[in-house]
């Protein structure tokens, strides 16, 4: 007998504990976290309005980027001297373009590792001598250095 009661007993204590995770001594699901929507990248160029028609231009600054006619597909022939009047567009991470943009951004690796940012392979740069968005100095600059023109 003593040992049918401690038996029982037995029984209503792990039933007991069974039973105090929810109705029924069933467990209640734990709540999931919602998952977070991956941010979405800035783009890194734009189009901008100038005496020229719509140029592209870098999203952050506001400046026109310009390409160098000497250059060759995913090739920057522009350094020293040249790079000091027409800097590299150059950023850490990939490219990204908004829908209005016309061509595919890429980057191609400069001498020094950098990455320069790339439309259709052409290399980009800005030109020193322009000092606001919106300018468009550099259009035809020794007729190898043009605007990326972006109707």
């Amino acid at each position: 007998m003593f040992r049918l009661l401690a038996s029982g007993l037995a029984a209503v204590i792990v039933l007991g504990a069974c039973g105090s995770a929810g109705s029924g001594g069933v467990a209640a699901p734990s709540p999931t976290p919602s998952a977070t929507p991956a941010p979405t990248k800035a783009p890194t160029v734009k189009t901008a309005d100038t005496t020229l028609g719509k140029v592209l231009a870098a999203a952050g600054n506001g400046m026109t980027l310009y390409i160098f006619k000497r250059d060759t597909a995913g090739v920057s022939n522009c350094y020293d001297a040249c790079a000091t009047t027409w800097p590299p567009f150059v950023v850490t991470s990939d490219p990204v373009a908004p829908s209005d943009v016309k061509g595919k951004l890429s980057t191609a690796a400069r001498k020094d590792g950098a990455k320069q940012v790339t439309i259709d392979d052409q290399p980009l740069y800005f030109y020193n001598k322009d000092t606001k968005p919106g300018d468009v100095i550099g259009e035809n600059v020794g007729t190898i250095w043009f605007t990326v023109k972006n109707p």
